[in-house]
């Protein structure tokens, strides 16, 4: 499909579903290049952080947040399988089947005036063609900046004038109880806005994602959310909706969103330098049975890597690097992926029954491999 065809069909879908909304409301009552910028973003104010919202409900957050959300739209060519699963058919001189062009949706959220947005990167991944609908109903095309698997994260670029880019709101202002909404593009139905709180923070271990800090919360989140923002009550960003745990495939109110401080670490790098770079070891690293006490246990160690040249031995329990305390093994990955590549550190450590203090040359972490 052409581009411009391409681009014309999602105003189609985009205009025949605002008429059909009409219809049932009004009528039927009965029935990767490489970036060279500094992206700029809006920051919200501390003190305004928790503020109360205000005699209309969430209206005035709901309103100051969803003119920068938008509606992702993407097009791939998906393999058709071989005519009765076959895979003999060449032999015979079948032709390959041509692929099937397949549209998928999601949302994301416009960060900069200059037309950068973040989404998942899961909404983007293997698209051939994107599009984005803002909510006043316009249509453009969009590319994708970069990309972080690792956070399940994507910056995406459009030309496009006179852009709402949303408020980032102050990390220390997130707190359990905190009221939030989730706006995005649920089934497709068009942009939605669902109320909850703020379940848990810090939420890690799921499976999700490689390096894992969510948000958790019970605003209704389904598919087609995905990528979209969770705002506080002042309608200031402070999460990218990402998954939900569900028996059913709907929201169960349990929905994860990425923090607005890892997702705006993930941005600027992308921005700046095309990718995301993060530190690495080399080790293989197991949690301790609390008898053992603190610390966290090295299983492997990669022959050639980092660790192994700093000295770092199997059996070794970590302690602490940098000055940082290592309470477990994701603590221990984290505090790795945030250092720099080609830094050097201090790592100690328990040996036996010795404390040795080493200094450890930071490494590039490899790109995750896809199955």
């Amino acid at each position: 499909m052409k581009k411009g065809a391409w681009l014309t069909f999602v105003k189609i879908v985009v205009g025949t579903l605002a008429i059909w909304l009409l219809y049932v409301w009004f009528i039927d009552e009965g029935a990767p290049p490489v970036a060279r910028e500094v992206v700029t973003v809006r920051e919200q104010v501390p003190a305004t952080a928790n503020a109360a919202p205000g005699g209309g409900g969430f209206r005035a957050a709901a309103r100051r947040a969803m003119p920068s959300v938008v509606n992702v739209y993407t097009l791939k060519q998906v393999p058709r399988g071989l005519p009765w699963g076959d895979p003999g058919w060449r032999l015979f001189g079948g032709a390959e089947p041509a692929p099937r062009p397949a549209t998928s949706l999601g949302s994301g959220v416009v960060v900069s005036d200059d037309g950068y947005l973040l989404t998942n990167n899961h909404v983007v991944e293997g698209a051939d063609e994107i599009a984005v609908v803002f909510s006043s109903g316009e249509a453009t095309e969009a590319r994708v900046v970069g990309t972080d698997p690792e956070t399940d994260l994507a910056v995406l670029k459009v030309e496009a004038q006179g852009l709402a880019p949303i408020v980032f709101a102050d990390a220390g202002s997130v707190d359990v109880g905190d009221a939030v909404l989730a706006i995005g593009n649920p089934f497709g139905v068009g942009q939605t806005v669902t109320q909850g709180i703020i379940s848990a923070t810090g939420r890690n271990r799921l499976g999700i994602n490689i390096f894992e800090n969510f948000i958790q919360t019970d605003a209704a989140i389904n598919p087609g959310n995905s990528g979209g923002a969770l705002v506080d009550a002042t309608g200031a960003l402070v999460g990218i909706n990402t998954a939900i745990y569900s028996e059913s495939g709907g929201s169960q109110g349990i929905g994860f969103a990425i923090p607005v401080t890892l997702a705006r670490q993930v941005l600027e790098q992308i921005v700046t330098t095309g990718q995301v770079q993060r530190g690495w070891l080399g080790v293989e690293a197991r949690d301790l049975p609390p008898e053992l006490g603190k610390g966290v246990g090295i299983a492997s160690v990669m022959r050639g890597g980092p660790a192994e040249a700093g000295g770092v031995r199997p059996g070794d329990i970590v302690l602490a690097i940098a000055g940082r305390a290592v309470t477990d093994s994701v603590s221990l990955m984290t505090t790795v992926a945030s250092t720099a590549p080609g830094s050097t550190v201090e790592i100690r450590l328990r040996r036996g029954e010795r404390e040795l203090a080493l200094q450890v040359q930071v490494g590039k972490r490899p790109p995750l491999r896809r199955q």
